[in-house]
């Protein structure tokens, strides 16, 4: 028998037969899956909703708080982001109007149980590219990601370059001279905050918020030590140094005379 679920209006949680909704994934970028970041504090909604969009072509960040959130929404490059508004700690206006303040682009859908019109206006107003009011159907949602993804320009290129550092992001693949450079997740976005803002000096407080997702403890080294660890890695085999220090301030990436 054949399952007409999505042509209800679909609750919190989706039936089995929701993943038949639309059965080829979307993409702008052939070849190359695209991100999405999911902040949504109810586990079956951000379950619900990493699993649709997961078989439609996605890759899927979570977080479940606010703070967390917006440090992911910082240190990725995601090609839409989904966010309830009611979050732990940092609400989310909050992370939208930062992250708009910054300069990021990406498309974002605001996906709350606030119906009020004054609170459409205020999340559009704020920065959102669009607004879905909670219960919605998948299809709606999954809609509406693939509409702000055709009205948004393409997001930044896949591979940033300083110097003869080349990062691919997607794979999350660092090499220098053409040489492969082994880094961990934390060396990684450390890596890739630095030269997405090249020529631009990092306090520690910032590379914290961007990295670790936390108010920075002036007591603690955890940032000077993974950028020495970063140094060994990426300097340290190589004639010319990228990674410098700035007293007073913290740390920049730039190719220097």
């Amino acid at each position: 028998m054949p399952d007409h679920s999505h042509r209800r209006a679909a609750a919190r949680v989706a039936p089995d037969g929701w993943r038949a909704i639309l059965a080829k994934p979307h993409s702008r970028r052939v070849g190359v899956r695209l991100k999405a970041l999911i902040i949504e504090d109810e586990a079956k909604t951000a379950a619900y909703l990493s699993k649709g969009l997961g078989e439609h072509g996605f890759v899927i960040d979570t977080a479940s708080d606010g703070e967390t959130g917006l440090s992911r929404a910082r240190a990725g490059e995601y090609d839409v982001i989904v966010v309830d508004v009611m979050l732990p700690g940092l609400d989310g206006w909050s992370v939208v109007a930062a992250l708009r303040r910054e300069g990021v682009e990406t498309p974002i859908l605001f996906l709350t149980a606030r119906d009020d019109v004054a609170d459409r206006v205020r999340g559009l107003e704020l920065g959102a590219d669009d607004y879905l009011v909670k219960p919605f159907a998948f299809s709606e949602l999954l809609a509406r990601v693939r509409s702000i993804q055709r009205r948004i320009p393409a997001r930044s290129p896949d591979r940033l370059h300083v110097a003869d550092l080349e990062i691919d992001i997607p794979s999350r693949k660092v090499t220098r001279g053409g040489k492969p450079i082994e880094l961990t997740a934390k060396e990684f976005l450390l890596l890739l905050l630095l030269a997405r803002r090249a020529g631009e000096p990092l306090s520690r407080t910032i590379i914290a918020e961007h990295v670790w997702g936390m108010n920075f403890d002036p007591g603690t080294n955890v940032v000077d030590v993974h950028v020495r660890r970063l140094r060994m890695k990426v300097d340290e085999p190589f004639p010319t140094k990228l990674i410098h220090t700035v007293r007073g301030v913290g740390y920049v990436l730039e190719e220097r005379e």
